[in-house]
């Protein structure tokens, strides 16, 4: 989908860029001939500058929905759930998920991990488990 979005929206950019340029050039035409004739009229836009002005946007507006990536759920509940199951996973499987994710455009783990992380304090868990181990291995010093 890249290659389409990327072309509708440089298809999109140049006529929106061409009908403003028309837009400005009959500003100036027009300005110019009302100040000849002083007549005052106030002229619009010819229909064929709307029209394309109208289309170009559409255009880019196609191409900025294609190419925009897969939204992220709304419930906490369900995105919660598939970020521990990220969290579960084996590394191989964890590699095809993040693989699979970054293809289809998602975010890939969990963004608030840094808020789960306790930097600067003590792990007790990973000291019990120290020590734990330090006791079946007989206690001997290193």
């Amino acid at each position: 989908m890249g290659l389409l979005s990327n072309s509708l929206n440089l298809t999109g950019v140049i006529f929106l860029t061409h009908a403003v340029y028309s837009a400005y050039e009959h500003s100036l035409l027009t300005s110019s001939s009302s100040s000849s004739s002083s007549s005052g009229e106030i002229t619009s836009l010819p229909l064929d500058i709307t029209i394309e002005t109208l289309l170009s946007l559409l255009v880019l507006c196609t191409g900025i929905v294609i190419g925009a990536p897969s939204l992220r759920p709304i419930q906490w509940a369900v995105w919660a759930s598939s970020v521990e199951k990220e969290d579960h996973v084996s590394l191989e499987q964890r590699r095809a998920l993040v693989e699979e994710k970054v293809r289809a455009g998602g975010t890939v783990g969990n963004p608030f991990a840094v808020l789960d992380q306790r930097n600067g304090f003590l792990d007790i868990r990973a000291k019990r488990r120290e020590f734990a181990d330090w006791v079946r291995e007989g206690g001997a010093a290193k």
